[in-house]
């Protein structure tokens, strides 16, 4: 198992877009350390939420290099999954050399209706062509259209104990996740603050969220305190205002009234910004 773990509170920081479509890194380190002083025990870079997928190699490593010189490395997670081994090792080294502590790595999700053994092959290129990184399997198959099955998590883990630290599953099932938890020595995070309420009882370490980024305080109160009925409702009142909407315009929406900046609203297509009526629903939205 990898030496570094992390726990708690993890926000999918969006990545804010400049005037000509690149990473905004300014405002990226603006709200990471409001995110990071307001709850959040860590940040995943370039993930979902952070729109990975639509920048290219070299403004990817921009922003991670912007991260990894404006915060504190070892509570960085980075998102490094792309549908080919070389650009994911690429970027995984990338990771490495800057000091993150960790990275997040979807399944090569071009192809479908492809093995287990043809996905381990894949990981197994993947983690023996990079160093010693914590490296934790991203399982979304609404996105990807590939589900990463808990006999594969568990071979994994198994054939690599020192560099499988855990998984994030953003399938919504929780029952999924509980099953992967059992897996000794993984750290596993649901993508819903929601689960925290139950998070020692179903072995979760804690939960990586887009909806953090402007429910921290709420999210990280409910990790302390799981037995609060009342704050779990109010943390699943928040989330579920939040995800009525489409969750990567509407948390850029939250993040740049909670700045008071625009910019921070920008997306880059397909992704559109929030129309007025859309907005008009978040009118009264509360975090904290």
């Amino acid at each position: 198992m990898a030496n570094l773990q992390l726990t708690g509170i993890l926000a999918a920081v969006p990545t804010p877009i400049d005037g000509s479509g690149s990473p905004d890194a300014e405002r990226f380190l603006v709200h990471a350390r409001w995110a990071l002083d307001n709850g959040c025990d860590g940040l995943n870079v370039l993930g979902t939420t952070g729109e990975a997928n639509s920048f290219s190699f070299a403004q990817r490593v921009r922003l991670m290099e912007a991260a990894a010189g404006g915060l504190e490395s070892s509570r960085l997670m980075v998102g490094t999954g792309t549908p080919d081994a070389p650009t994911t090792i690429d970027l995984t080294r990338a990771a490495e050399d800057l000091g993150f502590a960790a990275v997040l790595v979807l399944p090569p999700y071009y192809y479908k209706g492809v093995t287990d053994e043809g996905l381990f092959r894949w990981f197994a290129d993947v983690l023996d062509a990079t160093g010693s990184i914590a490296t934790y399997l991203y399982n979304f198959p609404q996105m990807s259209g590939i589900s990463l099955s808990p006999e594969l998590v568990r071979r994994l883990a198994e054939s690599y104990p020192e560099r499988i630290s855990g998984a994030k599953d953003s399938s919504g099932d929780l029952a999924y996740a509980r099953e992967l938890a059992a897996i000794g020595g993984l750290n596993v995070f649901p993508s819903d603050e929601t689960a925290l309420a139950a998070a020692d009882r179903d072995g979760f370490a804690g939960c990586i969220s887009g909806s953090v980024n402007v429910t921290a305080p709420l999210a990280a109160a409910l990790w302390q305190n799981q037995s609060d009925q009342a704050l779990a409702e109010k943390v699943r009142a928040a989330r579920q205002k939040i995800t009525a909407l489409p969750i990567i315009p509407a948390v850029k929406y939250l993040v740049s009234r909670l700045h008071s900046d625009i910019g921070f609203e920008r997306l880059l297509p397909p992704h559109l910004p929030l129309n007025k009526d859309q907005k008009a629903m978040l009118a009264d939205f509360e975090a904290f």
